[in-house]
């Protein structure tokens, strides 16, 4: 009932405390209340960046009534009610004054709970007031304890009732730093750095690790600051601490210290993710895997659309507990989706594409969120591309680093880098002999390629040759997958998918990760591939790379559901021109497009499958569409896309249902008028 919860899956300052239910024995209340007060006591060796003498000062009044607790004895029948009462009470004030310790001690919320001490010192006074409260109704006179314990507790009451909690002066000053930093950066005024160093310093934030984890924290915050329409009170602060942090990180800090950190976490990540099931991951309302899981005020996880669709019928409680709801407020539990996700994938379970897995919407991302965050980061751009340009081997390759998560998900980011000529400098880190430089240059430069204007900048400079050497010879094999996807959003303009096809050993290259890549190389040369396909002139030179017998194996060889899908996008293209027809036809693959319509669970992978059937038919003339009419299954399969698949799948299935029906109505009737022109049709191996 009190096990101790890590906060993580819960947002900073709520306190989604549960009541002891009516029915609880008091022999259990109390234990699982002493077990309350021991966890709140384990806080005083912890490490308070902020709010430390309020939050030890609630410890020292939790660890009195412990003393009290521990003697305390309601094995009796006749335990007044009034007890049963004020333990109850009791319970929940401890779980909320768990929940803040907890945030005020949270690794990566340092300079978040600064700006939030006005209100945890008020919290802990409402806590502590609480107490006094529960403490009100206590029987003290009939209760068998010491007399010095009573004394004890009338002490904390007395204490409880005039309770004060001031904001520490030391976490004033600093926060006024960080405000005058803030106001710097409004101005474009690089802040001074012994400054910015009294501020880490205070907070605790060493090392860059620390400092990239307060920037995670951050980001997630905003998130969820965004997701609620109605509020977003906070993202101009959120924004602005971001920025200041994000600032400090690349400027403050000259190592990246987070390597040992990933692999302890990955290892941890592996074991957790070990030892959970399906079941771990289910909504208890839908009895599904969750999609979209959400944490209401008690505490309890469920699928958004399944809470959100209980509500809609009326109820206004929590279904696991049956309490009645106070707010019906849903906190998205951002790291059991991370959760989720991350098994589904080490298992190779697919969730619906309207799931988790869309790529995330960073369209906020355009504009910096807040004055101070446009200020720190356009600082931060010039800071980094004259590290690009001339600090040593180390420097480059950290500032590398430093773009790369700069412009993973930030638009305004990309734009910044963009603009101060980063590009260039990056494309030269290419060449460099360090594979960590290497990769951190191509997986910066993917990120800048996502930029309406980087495309040009790529190419202007040359870098198209640099980035299909990469495919080819990086030094790792994350680089290499990096510049495959590099290539896919270069090709997204016209001239440049010729540019690319141009180069003879581009397609080459990346046909050759389709067949030895990981899983991952293999899907960002299929979609670079796909892309080329759209240029007309890159067709032939798909086919003479081989890229059809490879394509065919993946389809039969692979249990990944998005390689497979992958692979009928490029084989449907192919199949659009004759030539490509009769490759895909000499390996006998129709049988094994029929089956794995049959058998396939993605929408996307069905349409094209369609698709690629419908192609072969056009160009393949009778002797395909011959051998579809036998299949007794086609028919069923195509029928329901005309009402369950998208328009165009429906379109496409249409269209195939009438070539098929021509045929057989042809071929019933005796006529020897083909349903396609004889100088297409091809023969079927």
């Amino acid at each position: 009932m009190t096990k101790k919860l890590n906060g993580l899956g819960r947002r900073v300052l709520t306190f989604p405390a549960v009541h002891p239910c009516e029915s609880i024995s008091p022999s259990t209340l109390l234990i699982s209340l002493i077990d309350l007060a021991h966890d709140i006591c384990t806080y005083k060796s912890e490490f308070f960046s902020t709010n430390k003498r309020n939050a030890l000062k609630a410890v020292r009044q939790v660890h009195n009534l412990l003393i009290f607790l521990e003697e305390l004895r309601v094995e009796s029948a006749d335990i007044p009610g009034s007890l049963v009462i004020s333990l109850s009470e009791l319970h929940l004030t401890f779980q909320r004054i768990r929940y803040l310790l907890e945030d005020c001690t949270r690794e990566g919320a340092r300079l978040w709970m600064l700006t939030k001490s006005d209100r945890v010192s008020n919290q802990l006074r409402l806590f502590i007031r609480a107490i006094g409260t529960a403490l009100d109704v206590l029987p003290l006179a009939a209760i068998d304890v010491s007399s010095e314990v009573k004394e004890l507790v009338d002490l904390v009451m007395r204490q409880a009732r005039k309770a004060i909690f001031e904001t520490d002066p030391d976490d004033k000053r600093v926060l006024n730093d960080v405000i005058r930093i803030l106001g710097r950066f409004e101005d474009g005024i690089r802040p001074d750095k012994s400054e910015v160093k009294r501020v880490l310093d205070y907070l605790g934030i060493t090392k860059w690790s620390q400092c990239n984890q307060e920037v995670k924290f951050l980001d997630s915050e905003i998130t969820i600051e965004y997701l609620n329409v109605d509020k977003r009170s906070e993202l101009a602060l959120l924004s602005s601490l971001m920025g200041f942090l994000s600032y400090c990180k690349c400027i403050m800090f000259d190592l990246v210290d987070n390597e040992a950190s990933q692999q302890v976490s990955k290892k941890c990540c592996n074991n957790m993710l070990g030892g959970l099931t399906p079941d771990d991951f289910t909504c208890p309302i839908s009895l599904e895997i969750m999609k979209d899981p959400v944490t209401l005020s008690t505490g309890h996880t469920y699928d958004r659309a399944s809470i959100l669709k209980w509500f809609r019928a009326g109820n206004s409680t929590c279904p696991k507990t049956g309490e009645r709801l106070q707010s019906k407020e849903l906190l998205v539990n951002l790291v059991l989706k991370r959760i989720i996700q991350d098994w589904s994938v080490d298992n190779g379970v697919s969730i619906a594409e309207e799931s988790g897995h869309k790529n995330r919407d960073i369209t906020r991302t355009v504009l910096a969120g807040s004055l101070a965050a446009e200020g720190a980061m356009k600082l931060l751009a010039n800071f980094i591309s004259d590290r690009l340009l001339e600090g040593t081997s180390e420097e480059k390759n950290k500032v590398a680093y430093e773009v790369r998560l700069l412009t993973k998900s930030s638009i305004f980011n990309r734009s910044c880098l963009v603009e101060v000529g980063c590009i260039p400098s990056l494309l030269k880190l290419l060449s460099s002999k360090d594979s960590s430089t290497q990769e951190n240059a191509i997986a910066a430069l993917l990120n800048l390629s996502k930029h309406c204007k980087s495309k040009s900048m790529v190419v202007e400079s040359g870098g198209l040759d640099f980035i299909v050497d990469m495919v080819k010879k990086g030094l790792k094999v994350e680089a290499r997958q990096h510049a495959a996807a590099t290539l896919f959003y270069i090709a997204s303009i016209e001239e440049y998918r010729k540019l690319i096809g141009e180069n003879p050993e581009a397609i080459p290259a990346l046909v050759d990760m389709v067949r030895d890549g990981t899983d991952r190389s293999k899907k960002n040369a299929l979609v670079a591939i796909f892309g080329l396909l759209m240029h007309s002139g890159n067709h032939w030179r798909v086919l003479a790379a081989g890229a059809v017998p490879l394509l065919l194996n993946l389809l039969t060889s692979s249990d990944r559901e998005e390689l497979i899908t992958d692979s009928l996008a490029v084989l449907a293209t192919l199949a659009e021109k004759l030539d490509g027809t009769i490759a895909i036809l000499h390996h006998g693959a129709l049988d094994m497009i029929m089956k794995i319509l049959d058998s396939c669970t993605s929408r996307a992978g069905t349409e094209y499958c369609v698709s690629l059937l419908l192609a072969l038919c056009i160009n393949g003339g009778a002797n395909v569409v011959a051998l579809l009419v036998k299949s007794p299954s086609l028919m069923g399969s195509l029928y329901s896309l005309l009402s369950q698949g998208s328009s165009r799948a429906s379109k496409k299935a249409s269209a195939l249902i009438r070539i098929l029906h021509e045929f057989y109505e042809r071929h019933s009737s005796g006529s020897t008028t083909p349903v396609l022109p004889q100088d297409r049709s091809v023969h079927v191996w």
